[in-house]
């Protein structure tokens, strides 16, 4: 804290020992503005706490006819105890942010989902060829048995379990004949 004596007579006067007034209202001063002021604007603006002590100390000492040039905060030290709790607390803010995306993102999703559904809904081509292209694919990737319900079987018009067979067969052949020529040409 940079202050100056204007008026020495007050400064004599008014307070037994101006030089310990000041410190005294120095420190009550810095008490209030540390109490109402959070921690973590606390870190980031110190210069908004050091000019807000400056006003504060400069109107408690103006009537001793001390004037407070300026008031500034080096550095705030914090308690270990106290880092733990602010890394938690920084922590848990994290993870609920990535909640609240996880969460826009389902609903992004399922209303893309609505918009899908619309369309196919007076289409009945694009529809039947939708499904033909997951069951495809399904079968292809994961050349496991998949259960499909019946309706599902005669909108594609596979007939029965046979044609799932066939189909099936069909890709499983694809993917052998691939891995084939893959040996072939590494060998």
């Amino acid at each position: 804290m940079f202050w100056k004596v204007l008026d020495p007579k007050k400064a004599a006067l008014e307070v037994e020992n101006y030089m310990s007034a000041i410190s005294w209202a120095s420190q009550t001063a810095l008490r209030d503005v540390i109490g109402k002021t959070m921690l973590s604007d606390m870190l980031e603006g110190r210069d908004k706490i050091s000019s807000v002590l400056q006003k504060i100390i400069d109107e408690r000492t103006e009537p001793w006819g001390i004037k407070v040039n300026s008031v500034e905060v080096k550095d705030v030290l914090i308690p270990p105890a106290l880092e733990d709790a602010m890394s938690m607390q920084a922590q848990a803010e994290r993870e609920r942010q990535a909640r609240v995306i996880l969460g826009d993102s389902e609903r992004q999703v399922a209303e893309k989902f609505g918009e899908a559904a619309l369309t196919y809904i007076n289409n009945p081509v694009a529809l039947h060829l939708r499904a033909m292209n997951m069951l495809y694919e399904g079968l292809k990737e994961n050349s496991t048995i998949v259960i499909v319900p019946s309706s599902v079987v005669e909108t594609m018009q596979l007939g029965s379990m046979a044609g799932l067979t066939a189909l099936t067969m069909g890709i499983g052949q694809e993917k052998a004949n691939k891995e084939k020529e893959a040996n072939k040409i590494t060998e």
